[in-house]
């Protein structure tokens, strides 16, 4: 039933374009741990959601091999940037050899190196940010990015229910799971946002700053 379920959904949903697709069949056949790519489906959520925002400058936390990156460039005006942190270096030249093939090349700027090193010394605002990293880091790095997002601008964090280990009486102890629960409890208990979330595939937040640390 779940197989049919994602097969309608797919069937239902604009198609994902000719380079994404390369790079969805490249990542499945030529990356380790392939189910960490957004994928076609999400990927045109997230593509979707930044229509909505119609951010003028992207901060994404984990490339991996640069999907989901691609489709949250889709909305870029053509004075817009996306910042792309990725950890793993021996992934840059796979990421730029996709990169370079978008009619958005010039506006994606990719760094790599630990997120909780590079973030602090990026001097732009954002507008949107999508967190899909390490899941032990993630209050790290919405510490981090809040004072970097404007006013109304969105965070989307990825893998919020964890394979449902969130749901756990008793969670594992791993800094992942620990992670993830610490990061959702943040959200809900900070009153300098708005935030839902969704049960789509491992679960999405969507989070609305509406203050800054200074007005509250």
């Amino acid at each position: 039933m779940k197989i049919k379920l994602e097969e309608y959904l797919s069937g239902h949903t604009s198609p994902e374009s000719e380079l994404l697709k390369v790079l969805n069949r490249n990542t499945m056949v030529k990356i380790l741990n392939p189910r960490m790519l957004s994928g076609a489906l999400q990927g045109r959520l997230l593509s979707m959601i930044s229509h909505m925002v119609r951010p003028k400058s992207i901060l994404e936390i984990g490339t991996y091999t640069g999907y989901s990156a691609l489709c949250l460039a889709e909305s870029l005006p053509p004075d817009g940037r996306l910042d792309t942190i990725e950890a793993n270096d021996e992934l840059e030249s796979f990421i730029r050899s996709y990169f370079i093939q978008s009619e958005h090349s010039r506006q994606i700027f990719l760094h790599i190196g630990e997120a909780a090193t590079v973030i602090p010394n990026l001097p732009h605002m954002y507008d949107l940010v999508f967190i899909d990293a390490d899941k032990a880091n993630y209050p790290l790095y919405y510490d981090l990015i809040f004072s970097k997002l404007r006013v109304g601008g969105y965070i989307l964090a990825d893998n919020v229910l964890w394979g449902g280990k969130v749901l756990e009486t008793e969670p594992d102890t791993d800094p992942d799971t620990k992670g993830i629960i610490a990061f959702n409890n943040m959200v809900a208990s900070d009153d300098r946002v708005e935030c839902v979330m969704l049960p789509f595939r491992d679960g999405i937040s969507i989070i609305r700053k509406i203050k800054n640390s200074e007005n509250l």
